[in-house]
């Protein structure tokens, strides 16, 4: 089967690559198809993150392993489209240039039958000019959420150092616990 996917720059203007690529192929293989469709030199890391309807990103999957101990985290050479994505689980969340971090929103919008005499993967239709740099992204806490507890509204006042008391000294303050 042949699985076609609608790949979007996460990007104010509508820029975006469709890419037919064959089920048997790993995450890997459409890893190499997104970089030539959107003309990357390939060079930089990048990760596939599964995703749910709603975007929310999920699990990473590397395109190193870059677990502490070799071969514990899988890569994306080691998932096959076919038994990780269908119908149902079908949005996935691209990353590449971590230093950039030009985010792509990855949806399986097919699955047909090959067609004969087509080498896959093949880019069917493009659409918008990548900009020169990664769109801005919106990273951390909302407004409502920065500082919640108002801990750092204003620096020490003299509360903060009831404890310490002008005749004593630091070899006396094993008391506190300060390991």
């Amino acid at each position: 089967m042949v699985y076609k996917f609608r790949v979007i720059l996460d990007a104010e203007e509508d820029i975006f690559r469709d890419i037919a690529i064959e089920d048997t192929d790993t995450l890997e293989d459409l890893h190499n198809a997104i970089v030539n469709a959107f003309g990357f030199d390939g060079m930089e890391a990048a990760s596939f993150y599964r995703s749910d309807d709603e975007w929310s990103q999920g699990e990473e999957i590397p395109l190193f392993d870059t677990g502490d101990v070799p071969g514990e985290q899988r890569t994306m050479a080691e998932f096959v489209l076919a038994d990780n994505l269908d119908q149902s689980e079908n949005k996935i969340i691209y990353v590449y240039d971590f230093l950039n971090m030009w985010t792509f929103f990855v949806e399986l919008a097919a699955i047909e039958e090959p067609e004969s005499g087509v080498a896959y993967p093949e880019l069917l239709f493009a659409h918008g000019e990548m900009p020169a740099t990664a769109p801005d992204q919106a990273f951390g806490a909302d407004d409502l959420d920065d500082d919640l507890y108002g801990e750092f509204d204003d620096d020490y006042d003299e509360e903060d150092f009831d404890m310490f008391d002008d005749d004593q000294s630091f070899g006396e303050m094993d008391d506190h616990n300060w390991n």
